[in-house]
């Protein structure tokens, strides 16, 4: 924010309202994208949502006394349900990088926002795998979108010394949003028959709804303004309105110049390429790579699962991943708290550590306490249980919102919208690649969870024979 005039208190309070009323509202796409992402491991452990959809994999989870406590749930189809939404969203973003540099960033959230209403609804009447499979790609579209714009968006408006915690809001949004499904998912699960994982799969809808209803009254960036509707007198009154100040002419020429610049390239795709935006090529690659390989998705995906595999039954394996779903959100907010204070290479730093040191913990004590049919002693389960939310909470003050924030920071105007889709798009490849090909892993490779493989010689047995 440039130095100027303050406008009076009872203004600024006013102005300052604005703005995080704004974001909160842009943000709402990180709680579609956190129940969406929560939801799905929920669901495939309820038994009637199994019959209907995966009766295989139903039939060895209750039947195949012999079957390996890693093997239950080992289904390419049941994989697919989780992960056909990230390889749309993958396709999505790079359409919505268009959309939101032709048009604005709040045309993008409107199209994620009517994508998932449709999505949620499919998928919630679901009558086959096929509707399913849709409904998830649908919603995979509307992601697509919203983190493409959600992220821009909280990163244009929110004064610079606000920025870090302010564009947060995605990541403590999207925690909210897997808590929500939790809550949801406990509560559906006690009901009998179909209606269960209707619910729950039609509950996406909410946020989905609130997110499309109130994108309509989002007023657009300053930077999108000047890229799209040329007012430069409507941007200054934003800029004025969102930074608190007058005199906001120094930055309204910094962003009429850049967006002078990026007019007069035709393809940011290939712009980015040029020696001189390297750096920031490789960052958006390297972030969002590394946050995914953290391995903190197949936490979120099947971690009902995950908790049947150590021994814990339906409802507390639901529990458990609403308590999981409670610490990430706790700790995002105290990273919001932070990041502006200590910067975001300390709590990347700090993050990183915690989660290597939980995950060997977890990956011992898987190793020596589950075998294949062996039952987990409660003390053992437990331990895993607390190490798993010691491992959720370091990854959400570190990896988690610096994952999504770092990128939306670094871009030029002139290549933004494509930096962006690139830093999405690889956060959906990875995603996919991670939530299709888990459960393959933790079976074959046994003892692995979060990231220490040891093979068993039972393994390699069962291979030669």
């Amino acid at each position: 924010m440039v130095a100027g005039t303050a406008i009076s208190s009872e203004s600024g309070r006013q102005n300052g309202t604005f703005v995080i009323l704004s974001c909160m509202m842009a943000a709402m796409g990180g709680v579609i994208y956190g129940y969406d992402n929560g939801i799905s491991g929920g669901v495939t452990s309820m038994v009637p949502f199994l019959k209907k959809f995966f009766p295989e994999v139903y039939s060895k989870m209750m039947n195949d006394k012999n079957i390996s406590n890693y093997c239950k749930f080992d289904s390419q189809l049941l994989t697919l349900f989780t992960s056909s939404l990230y390889i749309a969203g993958l396709v999505a973003s790079f359409f919505a990088s268009t959309v939101t540099k032709s048009f604005g960033r709040k045309p993008s959230i409107l199209i994620g926002g009517a994508s998932f209403l449709t999505g949620a609804a499919l998928g919630g009447i679901a009558l086959n795998i096929y509707m399913l499979i849709i409904g998830r790609v649908l919603l995979g579209i509307g992601i697509g979108f919203t983190n493409q714009s959600a992220p821009l968006y909280l990163s244009e408006m929110a004064p610079s010394r606000y920025r870090g915690a302010l564009n947060m809001g995605f990541q403590l949004t999207a925690g909210i949003g897997v808590t929500f499904a939790g809550l949801v998912n406990f509560g559906t699960e006690k009901i009998e028959g179909n209606l269960g994982w209707r619910i729950s799969l039609s509950m996406a809808a909410v946020p989905a709804l609130i997110l499309t209803i109130g994108a309509f009254f989002l007023p657009e960036t300053p930077t999108s303004l000047i890229q799209n509707d040329k007012n430069h007198l409507k941007a200054m009154l934003m800029l004025q309105r969102v930074r608190g100040v007058t005199d906001v002419q120094e930055e309204l020429e910094s962003l009429i110049k850049a967006n002078a610049i990026s007019k007069t390239i035709k393809n940011p795709f290939k712009k980015i390429l040029e020696r001189k935006y390297r750096p920031q090529l490789v960052m958006a690659i390297v972030i969002p790579f590394s946050q995914q390989i953290t391995g903190i998705n197949v936490t979120t995906f099947y971690a009902p699962i995950l908790c049947r595999t150590i021994g814990f039954g339906e409802s507390a394996s639901l529990i458990s991943a609403l308590i999981m779903g409670l610490v990430g959100t706790g700790a995002t907010f105290i990273s919001m708290l932070m990041v502006d204070k200590f910067g975001r290479r300390a709590l990347y730093m700090i993050g990183g550590v915690q989660m290597i040191i939980t995950q060997m913990i977890i990956g011992g004590i898987m190793a020596a306490q589950v075998g294949d049919q062996n039952v987990v002693s409660d003390g053992y389960a437990y331990s895993i249980l607390v190490l798993i939310c010691v491992y959720v909470a370091g990854f959400s003050w570190s990896w988690g919102p610096l994952g999504w924030l770092v990128p939306s920071e670094i871009f030029p105007m002139e290549i933004r919208s494509a930096g962006q889709s690139i830093s999405v798009a690889v956060n959906f490849l990875t995603t996919f690649t991670i939530a299709q090909s888990f459960l393959s892993m933790l079976c074959h490779f046994k003892s692995d969870m979060e990231g220490t493989l040891v093979l068993e010689e039972d393994c390699w047995r069962e291979r030669g024979e």
